[in-house]
């Protein structure tokens, strides 16, 4: 059974860091592309970040590309986003996923997380 946890959100100013992992365990996890999507209060899912087994080339959403970092561990079979700089606008609910994509604002297919909450206020 796929299996994802997402965790370590939390509440923080503008301009903080906080990073997010997503620990996955029932599947093969080397060879897994992995994403990050997030759903802001009111608004649709929306796709962040994506790591790919096949390349070290990963891929961001033009709002958060040049603030956000993502990262796997295939050993620990973990994916990390590290997010910098964080803005109110970034604040939502953060599922980690496999196989998922967002359609239209919804998600589609694959496994998905719990989802953990990051709040970015002053």
């Amino acid at each position: 059974e796929v299996q994802l946890v997402e965790s370590g959100g939390g509440l923080v100013q503008p301009g903080d860091s906080l990073r997010l992992s997503c620990a996955a365990s029932g599947f093969t996890f080397s060879s897994s592309d992995i994403s990050w999507a997030r759903q802001a209060p009111g608004k649709e899912l929306e796709w962040v970040s994506t790591t790919y087994a096949s390349t070290s080339m990963p891929s961001y959403l033009d709002s958060v590309k040049d603030r956000f970092a993502i990262s796997r561990d295939n050993a620990k079979k973990t994916v990390y986003l590290q997010m910098n700089m964080l803005k109110p606008e970034d604040t939502g609910v953060y599922y980690c996923t496999k196989d998922g994509v967002v359609i239209r604002g919804s998600r589609m297919g694959g496994s998905w997380g719990q989802g953990t909450q990051v709040t970015v206020s002053s």
